[in-house]
């Protein structure tokens, strides 16, 4: 009897139509969606409240634009991100072995896990790195937290293997890739400008600040050994289609609760006062495009101060579209953003042009700083119109639209106000892009935010998220060896990036 219950088994339970292994690459654009879908969510919720994108307008105390949010939020991304970093390692994995043995998936995948680690350690610290998702291959259930600064080291040391793995070009399948579509080029130039944010992103470290400015210099003078981008057409983006898997996560949304937040002041001030194409105001039974999707008050862009006391809140003002709205006798109906292809954002051209123009302010790189600021300006516009000025437009160029926007360049200002002129442009360049808007603002302090007498927190910028409540009660012992050595589990507890 025990015999016949094994009699064949090997044989009757395969699957003689299909492999019964996983491929790599069949790995990588449903862990791609899925971190989208994560950074999105907290893109619209989290960063744009504290970066004074949104507000939220309500009297409650527990609100992020007041910076002061529950601790709950802190478990959304880090179960998110270290879910796909399983997926991203799985990729690595089986693409090195004899069977499936894929460099450019090795590499691709190398890349993939530093901009997910990046994340994590840029919003909470020290995390998890070598000993992570290893409890199924390694039985490591506690792992231990690795110091940020070990982090980094680790994310540079993939970013060059990523870097070598990649040059050989191998071919993968190009459904299998919903950013490049295959082109293992423009994973390279990611891979190499991704290199240079989390360097420009170290450089004010003074422990390490001298290395990450050596390594910047030489990436960025040596372009065939680090190929970076070189336009909009190597931006990393994820496009949703619409088709299959490739539906944008702000569909899943209610259309009330997308359109209900009021835009900030601060966002939609400066848009309307250098008379941005990005938000120009249809004029009915014309074809004007407002490319962003925002929706004006009695023809008037009117945005919401930031950071009131509650009680002192004023009326709703402009908020983005949602996709249960038109817009009666505008030729097109309005764009929104819940269904906009170029909100999946995972780094863009017009963010490396500003990281070069304040590597060159700084005099680290040559190169005026003036062609990279301009650089920055025009395909930050043009990502979202590529066909921009056109000649339906009064500006013919990306000067007249600097000069009527008064936001010229000033060789002769102090680099306090050269950053603050680079970091306001990189704040609109940034738009919808994860947390980096919230990231560079605690590296930099630009660009400036006007500050409401509601907030919280002592009026500072939170500086990390909390640990979720469930790491204390799961990994107990190695959560207190990371509180020791970064200190107290508080929202205004720095991270070694930032602190002297």
């Amino acid at each position: 009897m025990f015999s016949a219950c094994t009699k064949n088994f090997t044989e009757i339970n395969t699957d003689p139509n299909n492999s019964p292994y996983a491929y790599p690459d069949q790995f990588l654009a449903p862990a791609l969606v899925s971190i989208m879908g994560e950074n999105m969510s907290r893109n619209r919720s989290f960063n744009n409240e504290l970066m004074q994108v949104t507000v939220s307008q309500s009297d409650a105390d527990a609100t992020v634009f007041r910076y002061n949010f529950p601790d709950s939020w802190s478990d959304y991304l880090y179960n998110g991100w270290y879910t796909e970093l399983t997926n991203f390692k799985d990729i690595y994995n089986i693409a090195s072995t004899e069977l499936n043995y894929n460099r450019s998936l090795m590499g691709i995948s190398l890349i993939c896990q530093t901009w997910v680690y990046s994340l994590l350690t840029d919003t909470y610290g020290d995390v998890p790195f070598k000993e992570s998702n290893l409890a199924r291959d390694s039985l490591i259930y506690e792992p231990a937290f690795d110091k940020q600064k070990d982090i980094y080291e680790g994310m540079f040391a993939n970013l060059e293997a990523a870097d070598t793995l990649l040059k050989a070009g191998t071919a993968i399948p190009t459904s299998s890739d919903p950013v490049f579509y295959g082109n293992i080029s423009k994973w390279r130039k990611l891979g190499n400008s991704l290199y240079l944010r989390l360097l420009l992103r170290l450089s004010g470290k003074a422990e390490v600040a001298d290395s990450c400015i050596t390594k910047i210099q030489e990436i960025v003078g040596n372009s065939s050994t680090y190929p970076i981008m070189t336009s909009n057409d190597d931006a990393a983006i994820l496009r949703w289609t619409g088709v299959g898997a490739y539906v944008s996560p702000y569909v899943a949304t209610r259309a009330q609760d997308f359109r209900a937040a009021s835009l900030a002041s601060f966002f939609i001030d400066h848009l309307v006062a250098w008379n941005d194409p990005r938000i120009n105001i249809p004029q009915y039974g014309t074809s004007g495009v407002n490319r962003w999707g925002i929706a004006p008050v009695s023809g008037q862009f009117v945005g919401v101060a930031s950071g009131y006391s509650p009680g002192t809140g004023e009326p709703k003002g402009s908020y983005f579209y949602a996709t249960d709205q038109t817009v009666s006798g505008l030729i097109p109906p309005a764009n929104n953003q819940q269904t906009e292809p170029l909100t999946g954002m995972i780094m863009n051209y017009a963010e490396l042009q500003f990281i070069l123009a304040e590597c060159s302010a700084k005099g680290w790189i040559n190169g005026p700083t003036e062609m990279y600021y301009q650089n920055g300006i025009q395909n930050s516009i043009t990502q979202w119109l590529p066909n921009w000025p056109d000649t339906s437009t009064t500006v013919k160029s990306v000067s007249d639209y600097i000069n009527n926007a008064d936001i010229q360049w000033d060789e002769n200002a102090t680099l306090d106000e050269k950053m603050e002129k680079i970091h306001l442009q990189k704040y609109y360049a940034l738009f919808r892009t994860d947390l980096q808007q919230w990231f560079e603002y605690r590296r930099t302090g630009h660009p400036v935010l006007p500050k409401g007498s509601g907030l919280k927190n002592g009026g500072v910028m939170p500086a990390r998220m909390k640990y979720p409540i469930y790491v204390q009660a799961t990994n107990p012992t190695n959560y207190k060896i990371a509180v020791a050595n970064q200190g107290p589990d508080l929202i205004s507890t720095q991270v070694w990036w930032q602190k002297p």
